[in-house]
């Protein structure tokens, strides 16, 4: 039987800012962690490689607002801090 992987756990150290930031950060977290899973099954974020953080940037948000998209980049550089990996999105505005 395998646990249920607990995002609120994997990022509680590196969560800052106001009681509403926080909340917006895990849910989109586990959003993002939902898509992943879902086409790719990579269940955590320690079997996430880049390519899936650029595919749901691209294809999962593609239809949404800037500003949504803009708070979807500051999790995922969360998400890449607490990896502690090096990737780097830039926030391209759509034209």
């Amino acid at each position: 039987m395998s646990k249920r992987f607990d995002m609120e756990l994997f990022l509680a150290g590196v969560l800052t800012g106001s009681h509403a930031t926080r909340q917006r950060h895990l849910r989109q977290a586990k959003v993002i962690q939902a898509a992943i899973a879902g086409r790719w099954q990579r269940k955590t974020p320690w079997a996430w490689q880049r390519k899936h953080i650029a595919w749901f940037l691209q294809e999962c948000l593609s239809q949404r607002s800037e500003a949504t998209q803009y708070y979807y980049l500051l999790t995922v550089r969360l998400l890449a801090f607490r990896l502690e990996k090096a990737w780097l999105f830039s926030y391209k505005v759509r034209e």
